[in-house]
This record gives C-alpha cells, structure tokens and sequence, in this order.
C-alpha cells in the first residue's frame, strides 16, 4: 500500500497544492490545519509513514507538535519533515534539536518537497542485506530489523534519522565521516542544510545514549568517528 503522508500546515492553498501533488506521485495523504488536530490525528489508526509539519501554526507550534511526536512511544520514530517561512539558522537548530529529520524553507519547490520525502521514506524503510542486523559494541547494542537500540539493556528510544546516523557511524567504525559524507549518506540528498545539523544531530545523539555517547569521537575540522574499539577490548 502507498506510504500515507499527514500535511500539517494552516495555509489551506498551501495543503490542497502539496497533498495533489503528493497523490500525483503515488502517495496517500491527509491533512490537518492546526497543531492540535495533527496531534489528535496522530492518535489515532492508520499511523502516517511522515508528517509534512509547519512551524508556524494558529494554535500551537510545530515545535511543540514535533515535541509531542517524539514524547509518544507511538509516534517517537515517525519521520518529520519542518516547513517553515522562518529561515534563519537558530530556527533550523531548534527544529532539528526537538527531533525535525529536515527542514524546507518556504517559499519552496513542491519537486523539492517530494524529492525530500521519498529520499526520507526511502532511508526509514531500505537496509541492505548484506549490512549486519544485530551489532553489539561496549555498553551499546543494535537491532537494525527491530529498529531498537539499547544501552546498558535500557532502551533509548531514537528518531528515524538518529538510528540511521548511529547505524552509519556503527557500520563504519573507525573511519572518520565528513559532515558534507554524512548529510549525503544519512540525509539521503544533497540538500542545502548547513553542516550545523550535523552537529547538531550528533549532539542529541550524545546526550540519549549516555554512557555510550563518548564512543562516538570529533575530529576538529574533519568531522566525527565511531571508535573502532573499546578500551576493554582487545585489538
């Protein structure tokens, strides 16, 4: 069945556009035209493959709508693509830091936006076979078919974008990764993002695994590396 996409955005021109041209390329979709009618949505069966989310909402925030995703166990990995007339860094920083997999600034392209969606869709739901399913390293260990990652045998709940950014630094353990490699790699397009999200991205990332976030490295001005073994281990 098509991938079901909600479009939240207060902007109804803005919502008939997308969801016709979304249903063009073969998608479902649904929309909501205020952030508590996205969240109450949300609630509910079927569950969207992605949420298309305006920052600026008549009732809410998209920050706060994009909060509430990620507090949800439902809801925690569901990928979220930010649509926003507010360009400004700090404001991509603060959606990709509650949790946003990308950000669109409008006025934009609605070929762009498609563009973003499947390479977003494609990321979530595509594993190579030959990539290991079930990696274990120090205190972390990964279940790439469950989508689940554990620290210590506590649970860390990730976004969508998150696992796959953990994955990527896993497979490749102990090989540096630029941040322009990992927006290519992990986003899943050339976009124009400012390396920050990268940063930003790992930051978060970090801070939810814990103990285990000091495995992942910096290098100052190449980029980031998974380390390629533990103290404890053995060469």
């Amino acid at each position: 069945m098509a991938e079901l996409i909600l479009i939240v955005d207060d902007e109804k021109d803005l919502l008939d556009t997308l969801a016709f041209n979304l249903e063009q390329e073969g998608f479902r979709t649904d929309c909501a035209s205020s952030g508590r009618a996205a969240v109450e949505r949300l609630s509910r069966d079927p569950l969207p493959d992605l949420v298309l989310l305006d920052l600026m909402l008549p009732d809410i925030s998209g920050i706060e709508v994009c909060r509430s995703i990620r507090r949800a166990p439902r809801t925690a990995r569901l990928p979220v693509i930010m649509l926003t007339a507010r360009g400004e860094e700090i404001d991509r920083v603060i959606g990709f830091e509650v949790g946003a997999d990308d950000y669109v600034v409008k006025p934009f392209s609605v070929r762009e936006v498609i563009l973003r969606v499947q390479a977003l869709l494609r990321r979530a739901t595509t594993a190579n076979p030959a990539e290991e399913e079930h990696t274990v390293f120090g205190q972390l260990r990964l279940d790439r078919s469950a989508h689940q990652v554990w620290v210590d045998e506590q649970e860390i709940q990730l976004t969508a974008l998150e696992f796959r950014l953990l994955t990527t630094l896993l497979q490749r353990r102990g090989r540096v990764q630029s941040r322009d490699q990992l927006l290519s790699d992990v986003w899943g397009i050339d976009a124009d993002i400012t390396t920050r999200t990268v940063d930003t991205h790992v930051k978060r990332l970090r801070e939810k695994l814990g103990p285990a976030g000091s495995y992942i490295e910096t290098l100052r001005g190449v980029g980031y590396r998974m380390k390629a073994r533990l103290e404890k281990e053995k060469p």
